[in-house]
Order: structure tokens, then C-alpha cells, then sequence
């Protein structure tokens, strides 16, 4: 079982990738560690990880591979929204509902 610690040190090894002192931890919740960010001429202002994706992180063989790919994530993100989280939210496509009406009797 992982510890508060290695999600903490997976945390700061993802967003260490910012400028020196642009994000300090403001919030260490129960079930996420966000962070706030300012920084002129970034549009990010949080970043919110989740406790539960780190621990399964830590535990990756590819854990490596897979925080490189978030830091670069993050860099991208920075300049382009508000909000950075891990994981990304699943966002579903709209769903096109026909409504078949019965059809009525004339009289």
C-alpha cells in the first residue's frame, strides 16, 4: 500500500515541470491535492489530482513514462485553460433522443 508521501512526491514530480514557485499546494484533501497556480501569461490558475489515480500511479511499472506524458500535458494545458486535472474528466457525447409518439385514432 502506498503512502500520503508517495502521492505527495508523484504530485510535485507532475507539476514541477512549471516555473520555480508558479504553483504552491494550497489544498490536500481527502481525495485530492490541488494546487494553485499564477503565473503572467498563463491562463491555468488550479490543477487538482486525484489521491486514488497517484496510488495507481505509484504502483505503475510505467510510472515514469506516464508522469513525463503529464508534465507535457500540463505545460500544453497551462496557456490554454483554466483547470488541469488527473484523471480528465470523462465527458460523454450528446445523446440524440427520438420520441416515437402513437399514432391516433381519427374518429
Amino acid at each position: 500500500m502506498t503512502r500520503k508521501s508517495d502521492e505527495t512526491t508523484i504530485a510535485e514530480q507532475i507539476v514541477s515541470i512549471l516555473p520555480a514557485g508558479v504553483a504552491r499546494q494550497f489544498s490536500s484533501e481527502r481525495d485530492t491535492i490541488r494546487y494553485a497556480v499564477r503565473a503572467e501569461g498563463l491562463k491555468l490558475r488550479t490543477i487538482v489530482l486525484s489521491r486514488k489515480s497517484l496510488r495507481k500511479l505509484a504502483e505503475d511499472p510505467a510510472a515514469a513514462v506516464k508522469i513525463e506524458y503529464l508534465q507535457r500535458d500540463l505545460l500544453a494545458t497551462a496557456e490554454q485553460r483554466c483547470e488541469f486535472r488527473y484523471p480528465r474528466p470523462v465527458v460523454h457525447p450528446a445523446v440524440k433522443i427520438t420520441l416515437t409518439l402513437p399514432k391516433l385514432a381519427h374518429a
